[in-house]
């Protein structure tokens, strides 16, 4: 068997009085924190433990905000793009158009696979950063 800690019953109440600006500095460190209960936070202090803190990279978040709007936009360029092919393509019957629509359907195809293949990556970057 293997040899199992026995937890400790915690039936001692220790009290502290702050202020509350006090208060709302313990607060704002306990955010900080990976700790989910303040009680947590406050006995791991007490008891000189350590305490993971929360580690945010402001320059990528700025980069994730930006890959954000990138990718809004990229959705809108794709949109319009679609539509306004599909408008051509009810032009049809004008000789002029079907060669251009004929000549212009591939390129379609790639601006679509590429704008898809940019979105996927930016999604897997942003990932890969939300979890930093």
């Amino acid at each position: 068997m293997k040899n199992k800690e026995v937890k400790k019953v915690r039936n001692k109440l220790v009290k502290m009085r702050v202020n509350d600006d006090e208060l709302e500095l313990i607060k704002k460190l306990h955010r900080q924190s990976m700790e989910k209960n303040l009680s947590n936070y406050l006995r791991k202090i007490a008891l000189q433990k350590p305490v993971l803190i929360k580690y945010r990279n402001q320059s990528a978040d700025e980069v994730l905000k930006e890959m954000i709007l990138l990718k809004s936009e990229l959705n809108a360029i794709g949109n319009n793009f679609n539509q306004a092919v599909k408008k051509l393509h009810m032009l049809d019957k004008i000789p002029e158009f079907r060669f251009w629509i004929a000549q212009h359907q591939s390129m379609q195809t790639e601006l679509l696979a590429k704008t898809e293949g940019i979105k996927l990556r930016m999604n897997q970057i942003y990932e890969q950063w939300s979890q930093k």
